[in-house]
């Protein structure tokens, strides 16, 4: 019985994860701050613990990771998926800018912290951390530096674990359809995450991106980082002209 510990897992991507993960069997710890929406996914699981949580207070990180613990004396795995977003203009507010640091990138390593100990006495286990297609092409301020801090750190962590038995996968997904994207259209559901995280608790890799079809996006950016330049620099102006036509 494998104890998979899944942070933001109320609603949207963390949500898809914990189900996917409940319905092969897995015992699965939710934790996210909202507990009505944590104890509806659960009742949804055979095998659930919600743990009322707010992954930016390291003493709650702290009892999250001992409860799971005492499930069945293991931790399998960790799927770090809670996340916040904001504005994408480095002019956004310091409590903003704070928060999207605290939960996206602190919280995560404070995780890892905590289980990766647990795991090397296991000699076994997999963590999971939800990065951005954000974290490749810096478009998203704040966000985007989150991201590409947890995709550094994803890469330091499964480095210094190579041979351990303990795997470190980076999943990062595009535009997918949740609460965050509604005014999009056409975006694909949040199961396609589910999947890719089911994927690397199987068999872990460096990254995976989803949908694929973003991997184009980041060779180009890499290769040419003036083509990204010259497109947002174009919206950029545009929305510019827009206010000051108005």
């Amino acid at each position: 019985m494998a104890v998979v510990v899944v942070t933001g897992a109320s609603s949207g991507i963390g949500r898809a994860i914990a189900l996917r993960l409940g319905a092969r069997g897995d015992t699965v710890v939710l934790a996210a701050r909202r507990a009505a929406e944590l104890e509806a996914v659960a009742a949804q699981i055979p095998r659930a613990l919600p743990i009322p949580t707010d992954i930016s207070d390291p003493s709650a990180v702290d009892a999250l990771i001992e409860r799971a613990l005492a499930v069945n004396g293991r931790i399998d795995a960790l799927v770090n998926n809670a996340g916040v977003g904001g504005d994408a203009s480095v002019l956004a507010g310091e409590a903003q800018v704070r928060t999207i640091v605290e939960v996206n990138l602190l919280a995560p390593i404070r995780l890892m912290r905590a289980v990766v100990p647990i795991m090397r006495e296991q000699r076994s286990g997999s963590i999971v951390n939800i990065g951005s297609v954000a974290g490749e092409i810096g478009v998203g301020g704040a966000y985007s530096a989150s991201k590409f801090g947890l995709r550094g750190i994803n890469d330091s962590v499964r480095r210094e674990l190579a041979g351990t038995g303990i795997g470190v996968t980076l999943v990062e997904p595009g535009y997918i359809a949740t609460d965050l994207t509604a005014h999009r259209s056409g975006l694909p559901g949040p199961e396609i995450v589910a999947a890719a995280v089911e994927r690397a608790l199987t068999r872990p890799r460096r990254r995976i991106v989803v949908p694929g079809k973003y991997r184009a996006a980041i060779l180009l950016a890499n290769a040419l980082p003036f083509v990204p330049d010259r497109v947002y620099a174009g919206r950029a102006a545009r929305k510019r002209d827009g206010i000051n036509s108005g």
